[in-house]
């Protein structure tokens, strides 16, 4: 990038960029045969601000005492860390549920470089690799649990409770209906 666009992204004036180019301040830079002076482009995320992100949850509103221990504990880790925790993020909400609104806003807000959660299946049951993918940071999780077998009855679970769960919502929902009709009819 020429050295006017760097000295704007660097809140500097023209003038300053040209004496910290001259005193060789600037790593990198050259100057070409035409006179411009050209700073290589910084790394990706090179100046970009470390924000951690604490993300705990629950499945159910009977558990909502662990919400405060589960994030006492994570925050615990980062400081260990030296980690400087900017947000914690609780949420009530299954593990196989898609529609969380805090962590859909985690991963939409560009400025959090970091999530730390406790367990995978705080995140997610299922397609946790494809969210460390994705996820334009870093994920870390703190206890990776090792027993597959333990791991894998735990998601048979999980899965089987959220489809019971639809299916009771809709019997439920539609008994409502059912009632709402009746109402209207005797009206």
């Amino acid at each position: 990038m020429k050295l006017s666009k760097w000295a704007k992204l660097q809140d500097l004036t023209y003038r300053t960029a040209w004496i910290h180019f001259d005193k060789g301040l600037i790593e990198g830079a050259y100057k070409l045969p035409s006179g411009t002076i050209v700073v290589p482009d910084p790394k990706p995320n090179e100046n970009k601000q470390e924000y951690t992100v604490v993300y705990v949850r629950v499945s159910s509103s009977e558990n909502k005492a662990n919400l405060e221990s589960q994030a006492e504990r994570v925050s615990s880790f980062c400081c260990a860390k030296g980690w400087v925790v900017n947000e914690v993020a609780k949420e009530c909400a299954s593990g196989l549920n898609d529609r969380r609104p805090k962590l859909q806003k985690i991963f939409k807000d560009k400025k959090v470089t970091r999530i730390v959660v406790e367990h995978k299946d705080r995140l997610t049951r299922f397609g946790f690799e494809y969210i460390k993918t994705l996820f334009d940071g870093e994920l870390v999780v703190i206890n990776e649990v090792v027993e597959e077998e333990a791991d894998l009855i735990q998601d048979f679970v999980s899965l089987v409770t959220s489809f019971c769960a639809r299916v009771y919502g809709k019997r439920r929902s539609k008994r409502k209906t059912e009632q709402l009709i009746e109402e209207m009819k005797k009206d």
